[in-house]
């Protein structure tokens, strides 16, 4: 046996909303997720859970800290950004914000 602990998520990057040159889609998040940097390597990761976790100013239930699940649905270009879908569309201040990529 290892000494070293399993690896459960992976960090990523929210990038912000997909976008056109006139509208954007707040309900579709672009993440970049850190050693992915080609098309065919996403192909791992679809299907797989996005934690964004934030603290709050409120407790609820014992705690300041929220999450906001997500799933990873599809590559957006070659470079190994991927489009994610989120239970609520992620606010403004999560632009740039790491997330973390569940790798179970």
């Amino acid at each position: 046996m290892s000494s070293q602990p399993i690896r459960l998520y992976t960090k990523g990057t929210v990038l912000g909303a997909r976008r056109s040159h006139v509208k954007q889609y707040p309900q579709w998040s672009l993440i970049r997720v850190e050693g992915v940097v080609d098309r065919s390597q996403v192909k791992g990761y679809l299907g797989k859970r996005v934690a964004f976790i934030y603290r709050a100013q409120k407790e609820k239930n014992g705690s300041k800290i929220r999450v906001v699940w997500g799933k990873i649905c599809k590559a957006h270009g070659n470079n190994g950004v991927v489009r994610a879908r989120f239970t609520n569309n992620l606010p403004p201040k999560a632009q740039g914000a790491t997330v973390r990529v569940m790798l179970y």
